[in-house]
C-alpha cells in the first residue's frame, strides 16, 4: 500500500495497547474519520511470556539504560509480530509501554520504536502520544476520554455517563453526550481514580505466585481491613481536583498497608480500596452520570463489580452492554486517536489532561520519511 495518509473520509485504524497490567499486547481495527466512529474491525491479542513480563519489571520506573533498552525492543517486538496479522489497514496507532509517569517531574516514558515498526511493518505509524500534551503542562493522561465521546455518540448515549477502566490503574471519564464535540468545554472530564488491579495481581505475585486474583475467588473468602482503608483513603491524592493521573507505582506502599493480613483479607481490602477510590472520584462529576460502564481487566472481578454497585446510585455495567468490547475498547481508542494525530485534530483538551490548550500530541513515521511531530 502507499505511505500517504488521505486528509478526508474514513480509514481503517489499527490500534494497539499494552497497558499497565503489562500482560500482552491488544490490537483491533476501528473505521473512522477521526470524528465518527463507523465501524469495529477485526481484533487480536499477543500474550507476553512470562520472560518478557520480567523484562518489563524489570524496566519499570527507570528513564534509561540496558534494562529499558531491553524492554523497548521487546515491546517493540512483540507489537511486530501482533500486528503483522491484519491486513488492509490505512495506518497503526502504536501507543507502547509506559514504564514511567511523572507529569510535573522527568515526564512520561513509552518505550517502543513507532519508525522500526513502520518499517518492519510498512505502514505509517502514529506514536509518543503523551509527550506534547506532558510538554505543555498536561498530565499526559488518560487519553482515550476523546473516544470515549465518539464511543457514546456511536451507541446513541443521549444522557451524561461515565466510562470507567480497571486496569493496572483506574481512570474515570465523565462525558455530557449533548456537546457537539470532546473538545468543547463541559463535554469530557477525566482523570485516574486511583490504584486497580496493579497491586492485586502484585500481591497474589508475591505471595501465591499467581498472576491475578481470578473472578476475585480469594477476595470473596476474605474481609476489608477498615483501618487499612481509611489509611489509604487518607493519601492526599483524594483530594486533589481532576483532571490528575498516576504512575503504576504511585500507591505500591498500600502492599505494606496489607502485610500483616491473611492472603484473603488481604486482597479483598486491595479491592476494597481499587472501589473506594472510584467512589470518591465520582464525587467530581459535573452532574450525577445515568450509569457507569466498566471496561477492563476489572469488570471480571464480580467480587469488585458488586462493591460498585452498592456503593454507586447509578447502574454499573461492563461496556458490553452497549455493544462495546471491553478488553479492546483502549486499543480501539488508539486506532482513533492515531486518525486524529494524522489530521491535525485535537487529543486532549483541558478537562481531560488538565493541559493549558488543545493538543493533538503524537508523532507519525512513514517508511520513506523520519518521524515527525
Amino acid at each position: 500500500m502507499g505511505q500517504t495518509i488521505a486528509k478526508y473520509g474514513k480509514l481503517r485504524a489499527l490500534g494497539a495497547m499494552s497497558g499497565t497490567s503489562m500482560d500482552g499486547v491488544d490490537a483491533a481495527v476501528v473505521e473512522t474519520d477521526g470524528h465518527s466512529i463507523y465501524g469495529f474491525g477485526e481484533s487480536g491479542y499477543r500474550a507476553y511470556s512470562d520472560a518478557e513480563r520480567d523484562v518489563l519489571r524489570a524496566a519499570l520506573g527507570q528513564w534509561h539504560g540496558p534494562q529499558v533498552d531491553a524492554a523497548a525492543e521487546m515491546v517493540t517486538i512483540a507489537h511486530a509480530e501482533a500486528l503483522s496479522e491484519f491486513e488492509d489497514v490505512d495506518l497503526i496507532g502504536f501507543h507502547g509501554q509506559t514504564l514511567s509517569h511523572e507529569p510535573r517531574g522527568r515526564g512520561t516514558l513509552q518505550v517502543g520504536d513507532g519508525l522500526g515498526l513502520t518499517q518492519a511493518l510498512g505502514r505509517p505509524v502514529v506514536w509518543d502520544f503523551r509527550s506534547d500534551d506532558v510538554a505543555m503542562g498536561g498530565e499526559g493522561a488518560p487519553l482515550a476520554p476523546f473516544f470515549h465521546f465518539a464511543c457514546a455518540k456511536w451507541f446513541g448515549a443521549d444522557r451524561p455517563l461515565c466510562f470507567l477502566n480497571l486496569g493496572g490503574v483506574g481512570n474515570l471519564t465523565y462525558v455530557d453526550p449533548a456537546f457537539e464535540g470532546p473538545e468543547a468545554p463541559g463535554a469530557l472530564l477525566a482523570f485516574d481514580t486511583g490504584p486497580a488491579n496493579a497491586p492485586v495481581d502484585d500481591l497474589m505475585q508475591a505471595r501465591l505466585g499467581l498472576p491475578m486474583d481470578r473472578d476475585g475467588a480469594l477476595a470473596r473468602d476474605g474481609t476489608v481491613e477498615m483501618g487499612a482503608l481509611e489509611l489509604f483513603l487518607a493519601e492526599p491524592y483524594f483530594s486533589r481536583m481532576p483532571p490528575k493521573s498516576l504512575d503504576r507505582n504511585d500507591f505500591s506502599e498500600m502492599i505494606g498497608l496489607v502485610k500483616e493480613l491473611n492472603d484473603a483479607d488481604a486482597v479483598a481490602t486491595l479491592t476494597g480500596m481499587c472501589a473506594a477510590a472510584v467512589v470518591q472520584g465520582m464525587e467530581h462529576c459535573p452532574k450525577p452520570p445515568s450509569c457507569v460502564l466498566v471496561t477492563g481487566g476489572g469488570r471480571r472481578n464480580p467480587v469488585l463489580m458488586e462493591m460498585l454497585r452498592v456503593s454507586l446510585d447509578c447502574p454499573v455495567e461492563p461496556v458490553e452492554a452497549v455493544g462495546l468490547d471491553g478488553d479492546m475498547l483502549e486499543a480501539q481508542a488508539f486506532a482513533y486517536l492515531a486518525v486524529r494525530v494524522a489530521r491535525g485534530l485535537p487529543t486532549s483538551c483541558p478537562g481531560t489532561t488538565g493541559v493549558q490548550a488543545l493538543v493533538g500530541g503524537g508523532v507519525v513515521s512513514t517508511v520513506s520519511m523520519d518521524p515527525v511531530g
